[in-house]
């Protein structure tokens, strides 16, 4: 039986029920005053799927308050159909696709993918490394940022990302920076690896003085055509770049400057809940309706640069 056969890709009320559970594990919670006890589901034939009201701020509201589904027209089981789309898609799936695969315009198709990106962002502060592991960092270079010319043989007009992947843990962050110099590289870094950790880069001049302020750095020479040496290598995290870049030359083609942060964060989470570390296309979505609390997305600030 297929995934999308499920009665909450359907059925608008098990639609509301399904999200329910996931974002009120205990219960309705008022989005307008955080009140958990005079609650009340509406009833009757002309009330709204999934309307309750609190009864200490006298506010209706639904679990779509709050949420990338706010203000959205879009029915709650047609926003999980996409959700399930693009979290099981290992590249992607673009919105023309998404647009003739729903029914809805191309136009609400875009919206919703990047608010669906947007509830793919992590939170999670945590330096990578804290028990010891080898954490691999890494950069690339993608599309061009506007206003700057192409150079041969060089990589200045292109949008740079820097990733980090802990190995023991599996888990990928995806970072977007300015310039290769050390004086940006290095703080991210700094920030996102723990000092117990054992850092491999490859031989990058920025990577030089930084590696001394970890327990270990290993290197590879890149240049001489050296890739792993014992278990000093990077291959894990240019791994990741090549289904990263896959999905978005192959599916995307082009991304501005001001949506690549979103991109990223859409790749990262279907990495760091790949079936490699135990998750179905299923659990994936689950986790994904977990994440779209406190993450509303207008039209306009889609439009804006990070």
């Amino acid at each position: 039986m297929s995934a999308l056969s499920a009665l909450h890709f359907h059925n608008e009320e098990a639609a509301f029920a399904f999200v329910e559970s996931r974002v009120w594990p205990e219960g309705p919670v008022c989005p307008h005053c955080g009140g958990v006890e005079r609650i009340s589901k509406m009833k009757g034939k002309s009330t709204r799927t999934g309307l309750y009201k609190c009864y200490l701020c006298r506010k209706p509201f639904t679990v779509r308050i709050g949420t990338i589904f706010e203000s959205s027209h879009v029915p709650l089981r047609i926003w999980l159909q996409a959700m399930f789309l693009i979290a099981g898609s290992k590249k992607g799936i673009s919105s023309n696709q998404l647009h003739r695969t729903l029914g809805v315009t191309l136009k609400t198709a875009w919206f919703m993918s990047h608010r669906i990106r947007e509830a793919m962002r992590s939170g999670s502060l945590a330096p990578f490394g804290e028990d010891g592991g080898a954490v691999e960092v890494d950069e690339t270079y993608i599309g061009f940022q506007k206003g700057k010319a192409p150079a041969k043989g060089g990589h200045a007009h292109k949008m740079k990302v820097l990733s980090l992947v802990d190995r023991n843990s599996g888990q990928v962050r995806s970072i977007r920076f300015e310039d290769t110099r050390a004086a940006e590289i290095h703080p991210i870094v700094r920030a996102n690896v723990s000092k117990e950790a054992r850092l491999m880069t490859d031989e990058a001049r920025m990577y030089v003085k930084l590696g001394k302020e970890f327990a270990e750095h290993g290197t590879t020479l890149h240049g001489i055509g050296q890739y792993v040496r014992g278990d000093i290598h990077t291959n894990t995290v240019e791994g990741y770049f090549s289904i990263f870049k896959r999905g978005m030359r192959g599916v995307y083609q082009q991304c501005g400057e001001q949506h690549l942060h979103r991109y990223l964060a859409e790749f990262d989470f279907r990495y760091n809940h790949r079936m490699a570390l135990g998750y179905s296309d299923t659990d994936r979505t689950d986790q994904l309706v977990r994440g779209i609390v406190g993450k509303r997305l207008t039209y306009q600030t889609a439009c804006e640069r990070a």
